[in-house]
This record gives C-alpha cells, sequence and structure tokens, in this order.
C-alpha cells in the first residue's frame, strides 16, 4: 500500500494565477494539483489536495490526517503568521510535515518573517513559486522512507 500525502492550502490561494501575480506568479492552483499528481506518481505515493479560506477547515483536515495519511504538505498562507490553532494540529498529527509558500515570506513585509507553523514542520520551503510544491511532495516521501 502507498503512503498518503495531504496537500493543504490555506486562504486566498484559490486566487492563484489572479491575485499579484508578480508575487505569485500566474500559475493557478489547478495548475499546483498537476504538479503536486504528477510528483506523486513519480515517487509512487498518493495525495489529496485541498484549499479552503477558512482556518477551521485546515484543522480539522489536519487532524483527519492523524488517521488517514502518512504526511502532510501545507501552505497555510497567511495563517502562517496568525494561527497558533495550526500549530497546535500540526503538533498533535504527529506526522511528518512541510511548510511550503510560493514567495521568500523572509524578504516581504516584517510580519510575514514569523511563522508559527514552522515550530511544527520537518521543513520550510519558501520562495521557489510552484516548484516549491514539488520539493516538498520529494521531502515529505523521503522522510517517510527514512522512518
Amino acid at each position: 500500500m502507498s503512503n498518503k500525502i495531504l496537500i493543504l492550502n490555506g486562504p486566498n490561494l484559490n486566487l492563484l494565477g489572479k491575485r499579484e501575480p508578480e508575487i505569485y506568479g500566474h500559475e493557478t492552483l489547478a495548475d499546483v494539483e498537476q504538479l503536486c499528481l504528477a510528483t506523486a506518481q513519480g515517487e509512487g505515493v498518493e495525495i489529496d489536495f485541498r484549499q479552503s479560506n477558512h482556518e477551521g477547515d485546515l484543522i480539522d483536515w489536519i487532524q483527519e490526517a492523524r488517521d488517514n495519511f502518512d504526511a502532510i504538505v501545507i501552505n497555510p498562507a497567511a495563517y502562517t503568521h496568525t494561527s497558533v490553532a495550526i500549530h497546535d494540529a500540526l503538533q498533535a498529527v504527529e506526522k511528518p510535515v512541510v511548510e511550503v509558500h510560493l514567495s521568500n515570506i523572509h524578504k516581504r513585509e516584517e510580519f510575514r518573517h514569523t511563522s508559527f507553523v514552522s515550530k511544527s514542520a520537518n521543513g520550510v520551503i519558501c520562495g521557489l513559486g510552484t516548484h516549491g510544491y514539488q520539493l516538498a511532495v520529494q521531502a515529505v516521501c523521503r522522510l517517510l522512507s527514512s522512518r
């Protein structure tokens, strides 16, 4: 049986390709999903790709991962800098987690430099655009194979 990876996307990522393309690029969230599916197929794993603008949905899905998934890739978007609840949920899931961001959050506004999610993640990938998602899927696969 192959490993299952939950890929979560936070608020406003449904507008990817339309919202601030000079920062986030022109690819859509559907393009990102296709990239992740192709990467997962190459790695021999399954993915479940989800997006919500609601913090509670993300927390429910993280909790669901405890029993139904082997790892999490998460782009918490703006919740990166505000959500202790997402941090706590990730701590409780006890699975490998890779945080991903399209932009380099450390080159942006000061408030974006702090991530509550990073404290719960095995690794963070930022600033590489949609390629960061591909790297994140590959990274969790390596984490799973080293268990």
